[in-house]
């Protein structure tokens, strides 16, 4: 992730932690920080809900309740207002600066948003949308990289619509948000939700059964839904269709298998349920940007 050059030439160095640049709109606030020296248990607090990106360089957070960890570049972290920040700058200097993103957004925007997908992206089983109490901390997948990319060029654009264009484009990252969030609580806790949501039923007997032949019809049927209905909430609550849902899987589970250097690419397409190398070549190279064999050859040199 990049800062734009126009932000970068308009900062003003007036301390060597946590310097910071701000463009305000209607409904959010964009702070940009950078910090030029090593530091520690520097505190930040926000009364608003906040998205903190990282550019460039290492925080190690530490927040309530949680272990202290890692925040490296292409991360991303949701706060609930007024949370305590401690950080630590373990690698930050002069002429390599650490720098990141928050961007506080007003809680009635945040409503308004959940409100209309409530309305307009239901759920499974009559649950409703509402906002994390907790702290979030995801790797940003494309489409929230890209509308945070966007969302730096509209505040430090100086344009007579800018309100309306952040406000644009705040509602899609809150949705992807939301949804990431989503699919994160499926991924970690599928198993124990399976028995009173058929979305993580369905979302289980994906991941036991990766080396079969999945249909959506199948899926849609035990989930107890029309197929078209079963397509729609899916989408809704995860950001992403069965299919892709399914894929991600069986990539995920390649990239573990590809791991054992005795492993045969064909093993492994197999065991993942892949019909066709050339299908599971394509598909593993458009998530890990390298062939499976290159894959595998990485490992084997570590």
């Amino acid at each position: 992730m990049e800062l734009p050059k126009n932000i970068l030439k308009g900062r003003k160095l007036q301390t060597l932690v946590e310097n910071q640049t701000t463009y305000t709109v209607r409904n959010a606030a964009m702070h940009v920080f950078e910090t030029h020296q090593q530091a520690e248990q520097v505190l930040l607090q926000f009364d608003q809900p906040v998205l903190a990106s990282m550019f460039q360089g290492k925080k190690v957070m530490h927040l309530r309740e949680h272990q202290p960890f890692n925040f490296l570049p292409g991360e991303s972290l949701i706060l609930p207002s007024n949370e305590l920040m401690c950080i630590d700058f373990p690698e930050a200097e002069m002429d390599n600066p650490t720098r990141c993103l928050a961007m506080a957004i007003s809680e009635e925007k945040v409503r308004e948003v959940i409100m209309i997908m409530n309305e307009t992206l239901p759920k499974a089983d009559e649950r409703e949308w509402c906002f994390m109490d907790y702290n979030f901390h995801f790797t940003n997948d494309p489409g929230i990289y890209q509308i945070i990319q966007r969302l730096l060029f509209l505040f430090s654009e100086n344009h007579p619509s800018k309100d309306l264009f952040v406000d644009f484009t705040l509602r899609e990252l809150i949705v992807r948000i939301l949804q990431a969030d989503s699919r994160k609580i499926y991924n970690e806790k599928s198993l124990q939700l399976s028995s009173s949501n058929r979305l993580a039923y369905v979302i289980e007997y994906i991941r036991q059964n990766l080396n079969k032949t999945i249909s959506v019809e199948d899926l849609s049927q035990k989930a107890c839904m029309s197929e078209s209905n079963f397509h729609r909430v899916f989408k809704n609550e995860l950001g992403v269709s069965p299919v892709e849902f399914i894929n991600n899987e069986r990539i995920k589970l390649a990239a573990s298998l590809l791991q054992d250097p005795r492993k045969k690419v064909k093993e492994v397409y197999m065991e993942c349920g892949f019909e066709s190398r050339s299908y599971f070549n394509r598909m593993f190279k458009r998530k890990k940007k390298v062939s499976p064999k290159a894959y595998q050859t990485m490992f084997g040199q570590q």
